[in-house]
């Protein structure tokens, strides 16, 4: 595994450098949801693949940016999933872009994830592990050190609400609109990782990102996004649902399947589950 970490960490450098010298325009390409792929999406794809193809414990990979599982290893151990660079459309308004690395046993599915890795490129380059604990490392001279561990309270006091609002059901939007009375506060950018990112950091809070009347599968992809960071904020001791059950234990049918998520401290989705309960079955 730490050959996987160090690979991660060699990437992140190169993109970070792409990020500040690269081209942040449209391709004429699509990726396989349909999104029109910018040059910065294909040219981080193009980094971590080609590095992941040195490291012999990978069997196999599979990125957002394209169709199919690519085979590496046949005598790997690790299958990973990724997303070169989430929130890439960000980019060219400076705001804070990231890669998010899922790594996975046997097969790409929520109940195989072993470990997963996110990269935060913003002011500063902070690259989070999560094994057994969650560790979150900062690149300072062109090294990664270790700054922290990254612990969630019970209780947090940030409120990140993601999709379409006019496709909210009403009991989401009431609920959401609650939250907020109760005193919580916006923080939301439209980049799932700078945005879970500082619910991390800040010590709790929620990141929603519903199924809608457009979208009833919600936006984001499982492998690629909503495992790794279930994962993350499991080990965080936090939680990760679909709005009823751990997001883990979702079943995956496609590699591009998706699936709405909530990601939070363990007050804020416990009172997600007790209210899509009451009224999302109905």
């Amino acid at each position: 595994m730490t050959e996987i970490f160090d690979a991660i960490k060699k990437s992140a450098i190169e993109i970070k450098n792409l990020i500040e010298t690269g081209d942040t325009g449209k391709s004429t390409h699509e990726n396989s949801t349909g999104d029109t792929q910018l040059k910065l999406d294909i040219a981080s794809d193009e980094i971590i693949e080609n590095i992941f193809k040195e490291v012999s414990s990978i069997k196999a990979i599979v990125s957002e940016e394209q169709e199919e599982i690519i085979f590496l290893n046949k005598d790997g151990k690790y299958l990973i999933a990724y997303d070169p660079l989430d929130g890439s459309s960000l980019a060219d308004v400076n705001l804070s872009v990231g890669s998010i690395f899922g790594i996975y046993e046997n097969e790409f599915s929520g109940k195989n994830i072993v470990a997963s890795v996110y990269v935060v490129y913003g002011p500063r380059v902070e690259l989070v592990i999560a094994t057994t604990d969650v560790k979150m490392y900062r690149l300072i001279n062109n090294k990664f050190k270790f700054m922290q561990e990254i612990k969630l309270n019970e209780k947090g006091k940030l409120n990140a609400p993601g999709s379409t609002q006019n496709c909210w059901a009403p009991y989401h939007k009431k609920m959401i609109d609650d939250i907020f009375q109760d005193g919580y506060r916006l923080r939301y950018s439209g980049g799932m990782v700078p945005d879970l990112h500082q619910i991390l950091l800040k010590g709790g809070g929620l990141f929603s990102y519903p199924g809608t009347t457009d979208r009833p599968k919600g936006k984001l992809r499982q492998l690629f996004e909503v495992f790794p960071f279930a994962f993350v904020y499991e080990k965080a001791n936090g939680q990760a649902i679909d709005g009823f059950d751990r997001v883990l234990d979702v079943e995956t049918t496609h590699i591009h399947d998706t699936s709405p998520c909530f990601f939070g401290s363990n007050e804020e989705i416990n009172r997600v589950k007790k209210v899509y309960k009451e009224n999302a079955r109905k």
